[in-house]
């Protein structure tokens, strides 16, 4: 056995009777390699943080021998020439030389969020593709033989109608002259004609030095020459009329071959529901009284606001980072994260201002000029990179979406009907869905429209007939829309068509009312925030399918 790697393969899995070469730092406990696939692909525990267990123990690395002075060992790296070096390297003035430990350890911390992310997804989602991609080599011989027996069926109506047509022309055109005689009669015709005309030349040249004879010719001569001599030109287009034309051209149009794009994998095939949701951890934060709204930065860490402060908070309860000078409308979607990691949110004199990701530097990116409209909540689309801010003003007593660029142009407007009636009396909440959808939390609706302003549904509640008073809203990576609903305290989930699928959450002795929600698209988990104690919950409603779990782990 490796030397190298004796001091971990000693120890047991934690899960299995398998070697020990991973350790999960988050749980903690040693894994072996299959059992490291499984717990880094499980939503449970897709966010742990899994790392080599030669890194949890006293470890020496092997080592390496320079390139070009073999008797040597790498002992340093140059930060310059971005290579490992030892000492009889030569050096280069101003190079900088560092530990080459030191470095190694950088550079591994640097691409840690890389590797996490190939081994969590990317292979996983890898393994879903060639799944089909073997499905497909299955299957291709006999979806390949009905588009051969398709295109030999066109190719053989084609070949009949060329067949008719040549054999249209050689029946009507040829049947009633020898092709080759007419041509000789043509040409006979033609030379004799010539023959006139030379004669003609040269009485005419002999006697145009005698006046008298000349103008006794002409008289004579002159009535009796054409110089015009008609003659038919054979042509193959008598006998091709339109319909034949039209007949050929349909045939070989409809012969296409066409591809189907780049292979992908949706997450209708990646994710399902879970049989009922499971509680992942609860919260208890400092520094707010309440949860009004939620934006997830990452899977350990979240804006939350009450009627005053807004926070970034992590999952152990430490408040990293508060912002003063939050609006203190209630009931209200806030704040929002753009792709960068960057808060949007809005102040008290409504505007819409950013804060950068190292909390260092506030801008206003939308500054309110319309005094009659009040900005209500804002969400930033993941899809397009625009931001949506919903709006109100009091006379008359409407709401409007407004869409703005990453230039922050105004480039959308969705505030009436399809028939011109209003859409929304105060829009609170914002979101999006995976197709485009745009999703209001408003008075007593979920108001849904198209990306290009199309309405297309309002959910008004539980086909029962209850009452809808709507608050904090989401959608998740399957396009379910999830609401929460003050009446019955409930969170709701319906399809991105407004069909009710179920109560996801009910009133229990600790969520009395979900009041605010917020999707995270890294582990799948919901968080759920309530309005009058400083309680977060996170739930897990989805996880991967077991199949393709476990063919990814054993394939």
């Amino acid at each position: 056995m490796d030397t190298e790697n004796i001091q971990y393969r000693l120890y047991q899995c934690s899960k299995c009777p398998g070697n020990t070469e991973y350790y999960c730092e988050s749980c903690p406990c040693d894994l072996c390699l299959q059992c490291k696939e499984t717990h880094v692909q499980d939503l449970q525990t897709i966010d742990h943080n899994v790392v080599a267990k030669r890194d949890k123990i006293n470890y020496n690395p092997t080592q390496e021998f320079c390139v070009r002075h073999p008797s040597n060992v790498y002992i340093k790296y140059c930060e310059t020439c971005k290579l490992p070096v030892c000492h009889h390297c030569r050096k280069q003035r101003n190079h900088t030389r560092l530990d080459v430990r030191a470095t190694y350890e950088t550079k591994r911390q640097h691409h840690r969020r890389t590797i996490h992310t190939i081994r969590s997804d990317a292979l996983f989602h890898r393994h879903v593709l060639l799944k089909g991609i073997k499905a497909d080599f299955k299957t291709c011989h006999t979806e390949f033989s009905l588009y051969q027996s398709e295109l030999l069926t066109k190719t053989q109506t084609l070949k009949d109608l060329i067949d008719y047509i040549q054999n249209d022309f050689m029946c009507n055109v040829f049947c009633d002259f020898d092709f080759k005689h007419r041509c000789l009669k043509q040409k006979l015709e033609m030379s004799k004609y010539i023959v006139s005309l030379q004669r003609y030349l040269h009485r005419y040249e002999q006697r145009a030095i005698k006046p008298l004879q000349f103008l006794s010719f002409m008289k004579k001569a002159l009535p009796q020459i054409h110089f015009i001599l008609h003659t038919r030109q054979l042509s193959m287009t008598e006998s091709l009329n339109k319909e034949d034309v039209n007949k050929l051209l349909e045939s070989l149009s409809a012969i296409q071959i066409t591809e189907r794009g780049t292979r992908c994998v949706g997450n209708e095939r990646l994710l399902k529901l879970m049989y009922r949701p499971e509680l992942h951890q609860s919260l208890t934060l400092t520094d707010v009284e309440c949860c009004f709204h939620i934006s997830c930065v990452r899977s350990d860490q979240i804006w939350v606001n009450d009627r005053n402060k807004l926070i970034l908070t992590n999952t152990k309860c430490v408040t990293l980072h508060p912002v003063e000078n939050l609006c203190s409308a209630l009931n209200k979607g806030l704040h929002t994260v753009n792709s960068a990691g960057e808060l949007i949110y809005i102040d008290r004199t409504f505007n819409i201002n950013k804060l950068s990701k190292d909390m260092k530097t506030t801008t206003t990116f939308l500054e309110r000029t319309d005094s009659t409209w009040e900005p209500q909540c804002v969400y930033w689309s993941s899809s397009t990179g625009d931001l949506l801010v919903g709006m109100c003003r009091e006379n008359p007593k409407t709401g409007k979406v407004g869409r703005y660029n990453q230039s922050r142009q105004q480039i959308q407007t969705i505030q009436n009907h399809n028939a011109g009636r209003r859409l929304y009396r105060l829009p609170s909440y914002i979101t999006e869905n995976n197709n485009g959808d745009v999703v209001v939390s408003d008075v007593n609706a979920v108001v849904v429209t198209e990306r290009g302003g199309r309405h297309r549904f309002s959910y008004t509640g539980h086909p029962s007939g209850s009452i809808l008073w709507p608050r904090g809203i989401c959608t998740d990576a399957l396009s379910h829309i999830l609401v929460c609903e003050s009446i019955n305290k409930t969170v709701q989930m319906i399809d991105r068509d407004g069909k009710f699928l179920s109560h996801l959450l009910t009133q229990t002795q600790e969520i009395v009312l979900p009041h605010s929600l917020s999707y995270d698209v890294n582990t799948h988990r919901l968080w759920v925030g309530l309005p009058y104690i400083n309680k977060v919950f996170v739930y897990r409603y989805i996880t991967k399918q077991d199949a393709l779990t476990d063919a990814c782990t054993h394939s």
